[in-house]
């Protein structure tokens, strides 16, 4: 099936993929080279993870970065990369049937928050129904693209107000990054996204992070899925071990999430 009709969001991704296979062969023996498609809201603590792996091991680790649906897509069709780290548990369900994963570790959870500008201003409170208030220019994740809108939309419908939020919002953004850019850029008041993006260093000086109740806004896994189609077993199951051990951990409570001790109640 031709490549135009997938559109440009996926032609980076599929370009570093086909890089990475296409690469001289004496490189590959001498360094081997691996491939992570990570979520957006993850891409921070991965980097810094990757980044130590590299120097124990000696390897190469890119980074694919988008939606987590998008991803997965662009997995699917290069079928080349090591691991898939999506934003919400459900992506594995998902496409557990198509046969690309293997098996998965637990490296931390995310939460969904409402977002305002620093001071909230406009007296948002913790409730997301006031994602509907005529008053507020309010933004939210396209729930097609990535695991932001998809878990927006799962919120919104539990409380029954995702119709007439779609149509209240100003813009659907493709994932959490394009909606903190937004908020800094003073183009909407309030947005639903997740929580640690408000602790990144460079948003915690303009946004205000308002915690939803945990019972609405249940934390997600995130699941650090190992793709069939990795050439290099030994070293991905050691990545993934690596990412859930105490050092790894550190990296996620530093951008804000949840490390993978946290006691979960449902």
């Amino acid at each position: 099936m031709p490549l135009r009709r997938y559109g440009s969001r996926y032609l980076s991704i599929l370009m570093l993929a086909f890089g990475i296979l296409s690469a001289p062969v004496s490189a590959q023996v001498a360094k081997p080279e691996l491939l992570l498609y990570c979520g957006i809201t993850m891409v921070r603590p991965m980097t810094e993870i990757a980044h130590n792996f590299e120097k124990r091991e000696n390897v190469k680790i890119s980074i694919a970065q988008g939606g987590s649906e998008d991803l997965f897509q662009s997995a699917k069709r290069s079928g080349v990369g090591d691991w898939y780290l999506p934003g919400e548990p459900t992506y594995r369900e998902k496409h557990l049937k198509e046969g690309l994963f293997a098996e998965h570790t637990v490296v931390g959870y995310n939460q969904m928050a409402l977002m305002v500008a620093k001071g909230n201003p406009k007296g948002v409170k913790a409730d997301p129904r006031e994602l509907l208030r005529k008053d507020l220019i309010a933004i939210i994740g396209n729930a097609e693209s990535g695991s932001v809108g998809k878990e927006a939309k799962d919120i919104l419908d539990s409380i029954a107000i995702y119709p007439k939020v779609i149509r209240q919002v100003a813009f659907l953004s493709p994932d959490s990054r394009s909606l903190v850019n937004a908020m800094k850029k003073g183009e909407a008041d309030v947005t639903m996204n997740w929580r640690a993006t408000g602790f990144f260093p460079d948003n915690v000086a303009k946004i205000d992070v308002i915690d939803l109740d945990p019972k609405l806004a249940k934390p997600q896994a995130l699941l650090l899925i190992k793709l069939k189609s990795s050439k290099h077993n030994d070293l991905t199951r050691r990545f993934m071990d690596f990412a859930a051990s105490e050092e790894g951990q550190a990296s996620f409570r530093k951008y804000g999430f949840l490390d993978n001790k946290t006691v979960i109640t449902r």
